[in-house]
């Protein structure tokens, strides 16, 4: 059977239903595949050609039993999660004429318009089957910076078994994201617009980790997590990088570098998780704003903990990358006693230096750049001249990224820039962009439909979260 560990060593082997359910493991590490599938390149011939719901059975298929899931419920899973697509390929990727060897990948074709309605929308209806397999009910809390949110409270509205308590920082997403939480019709969802945030959605994180970190308490009101530390999420988002491979390369002689605009790093790792199995990925591009900690630690080795800065591109306005800490994990051979030790020390002083022999690793298929504001928004300016396409400010991100680290890994290397939301999302960033007024590539008719639903908007401050929580999912549970 497929078994999974904690990247801190604390739990026994673990079966996926468990681990998927449970969210983060009980020594609070994050679950991992006991060993990785490994992908021969007479297998990747094989899973060129395939179309992507095709090929998410195939590599999802590796690391879920079919006792826990036959394949045939697989299948229905992987097509039910990806009815709402618009595009007909799922993920399009589109070349740039003006710089040669570069794609779009668009990841934004869901119901929410983000990269997160892929993972999101396939987690919640696994965990969905399992739970109705047992017949049990899973209150689910999440902290969102923007797009999580929106995209696990769509999935959520069509479960039974499921409650979606969706947490977001007053004031740090976009209107048009707080109203695809706030304007959806469903009596499992239930939106909190959190005030008093100095650092954003961390905040919020530090609060979940204490609640989370109550066994007892997480037994009581039946508590899981869907943000990007769920395993089920995260290998999901390896598929974007074969499906990205297998369309630009026309053999296996050739490699890619990926550029992803990164904040918790769970994007990033899948394709990290995608080249350990074997795809000959060259290099990655972590593509970050002005909240840098990535950058730092890929640099010089010091994973830091600063203040957050708002930026253009909220969805990574992050300061601690929590998936990074599965990337430790391999990196340092699979050492659960040094990842508790780091882990421990981060938590304790807010940094921790790494070991020259692990930046050396780090940094021999990743690199990391910092890209401001102003990049962003000539980026997206002169690409619309240019190309005549609109990109949103994280996919904006990445292609400035890609291209500040070209001199890296070669001028003439094929890249795929991923495109993680809808520019309809961010209107504000736009204008100031292009200018008004808005082409129609800035519009979107869901957002639009949105906009008329009305709000019902619960608040609470950051020092009552915790009780609010408690209080609310108790009351919840008790009416059944």
């Amino acid at each position: 059977m497929i078994q999974y560990l904690s990247t801190k060593g604390g739990v026994v082997p673990t079966p996926f239903d468990r681990a998927v359910l449970e969210g983060f493991a009980a020594d609070q590490g994050l679950f991992v595949p006991q060993t990785l599938p490994r992908l021969s390149t007479q297998e990747l011939m094989r899973l060129k050609p395939l179309s992507f719901p095709d090929l998410a059975g195939e590599i999802l298929s590796l690391f879920i039993d079919p006792e826990l899931i036959p394949r045939a419920d697989l299948d229905k899973l992987i097509s039910s999660s990806l009815a709402g697509f618009s595009a007909a390929e799922i993920l399009p990727l589109r070349p740039l004429k003006k710089t040669p060897d570069t794609w779009i990948m668009e990841l934004f074709h869901g119901p929410t318009l983000s990269f997160k309605d892929l993972s999101m929308g396939f987690l919640i209806r696994v965990m969905d089957y399992l739970l109705k397999k047992e017949n049990r009910h899973l209150n689910l809390l999440l902290a969102t910076t923007g797009d999580t949110g929106p995209a696990a409270a769509h999935a959520v509205a069509e479960s039974e078994a499921i409650d979606c308590w969706p947490l977001y920082p007053a004031g740090g997403i976009s209107l048009e994201q707080e109203g695809q939480m706030t304007g959806l019709q469903a009596d499992n969802v239930h939106p909190v617009r959190v005030t008093g945030c100095p650092d954003g959605v961390n905040d919020l994180d530090l609060v979940l980790s204490e609640i989370f970190g109550d066994a007892a308490l997480k037994e009581k009101l039946q508590l899981s997590s869907v943000n990007s530390i769920n395993w089920c999420r995260v290998m999901f988002q390896a598929i974007h990088y074969f499906h990205g491979y297998f369309r630009v390369c026309d053999d296996f002689e050739e490699t890619v570098v990926f550029s992803v605009p990164c904040g918790a790093f769970g994007n990033m790792f899948g394709g990290s998780l995608a080249r350990m199995m074997g795809l000959p990925i060259s290099g990655f591009v972590c593509s970050v704003n002005s909240n840098h900690a990535l950058e730092t630690v890929f640099s010089a080795g010091l994973l830091k903990q600063e203040k957050l800065c708002q930026t253009l591109s909220p969805a990574i306005d992050i300061i601690v990358p929590y998936n990074f800490w599965r990337y430790l994990y391999y990196i340092a051979g699979q050492d659960p006693a040094r990842i508790s030790i780091w882990m421990e020390r981060f938590e304790t002083t807010g940094e921790l230096q790494l070991p020259p022999d692990i930046l050396e690793k780090m940094s021999r298929y990743h690199t990391a750049i910092s890209v401001s504001d102003e990049t962003t928004l000539t980026t997206i300016r002169r690409v619309f001249e240019t190309e005549s396409y609109l990109l949103d400010p994280h996919g904006a991100v990445a292609l400035a990224g890609a291209e500040s680290c070209a001199s890296i890994f070669g001028q003439s290397i094929k890249t795929i820039c991923l495109a993680t939301a809808h520019p309809a999302k961010f209107p504000n960033v736009i204008t100031r962009a292009v200018g008004s007024p808005l082409p129609q590539q800035a519009f979107h008719p869901s957002l639009l439909t949105s906009a008329t639903c009305p709000p019902e908007v619960k608040s609470c401050p950051l020092l009552e979260l915790h009780r609010y929580l408690v209080a609310e999912i108790e009351q919840r549970n008790s009416h059944g």
